[in-house]
């Protein structure tokens, strides 16, 4: 079957069904599904007012200016902290690692944060921030390790048996020719 007819088969077979869930008024719960689809991925379904508050979080342009300071906490934190900067972007973006986030801001008091709330020139409110994240931690499961069931993607490329090369991919093609 050619692409075109079977783009327009499953079109057709989508509208169909719609019209029919239509009529015969069998209403879909959007939020159960939600939970149904991403709860095994740590995705949180989140209310009106949280979704008005990560528009301020959302403000950061990664200027690095809240990292200021950071670093005798990054060198003690062996790992689990690395900037301010990075737990804002990871905690305000579109599919946020809530737990993780947690255990960063777990390393910047509240004072810290309002020092470098004021370093920011687009006043993404830090304090908030962490509380939202402390409040959604509990109901994420995304940075669960490995041996407690956190997802794992396959990868579709086949690993290979040579060594790494040192040879760039066109000086590759050309040794290999010869």
């Amino acid at each position: 079957m050619s692409g075109r007819i079977k783009a327009l088969t499953l079109l057709a077979l989508a509208l169909i069904r719609t019209l029919w869930r239509l009529a015969w008024n069998r209403r879909i719960d959007g939020l159960a599904r939600f939970r149904d689809n991403y709860s095994d991925d740590g995705l949180t379904s989140i209310g009106e007012r949280d979704r008005a508050q990560m528009r301020y979080f959302g403000r950061c342009i990664a200027c690095g200016r809240c990292d200021r300071g950071d670093a005798p906490r990054v060198l003690a934190a062996k790992g689990t902290f690395r900037g301010t900067m990075g737990l804002v972007l990871a905690a305000s973006r579109s599919m946020p690692d809530y737990r993780a986030a947690a255990r960063g801001f777990a390393h910047l008091s509240d004072a810290e944060l309002e020092v470098k709330e004021r370093l920011c020139p687009t006043r993404v409110p830090l304090r908030e921030l962490a509380r939202f994240v402390q409040t959604n931690a509990a109901a994420a499961r995304v940075s669960a390790p490995a041996a407690q069931g956190a997802k794992r993607i396959p990868s579709s490329i086949p690993p290979s048996n040579r060594p790494p090369s040192n040879l760039s991919p066109g000086k590759q093609r050309r040794a290999s020719a010869q």
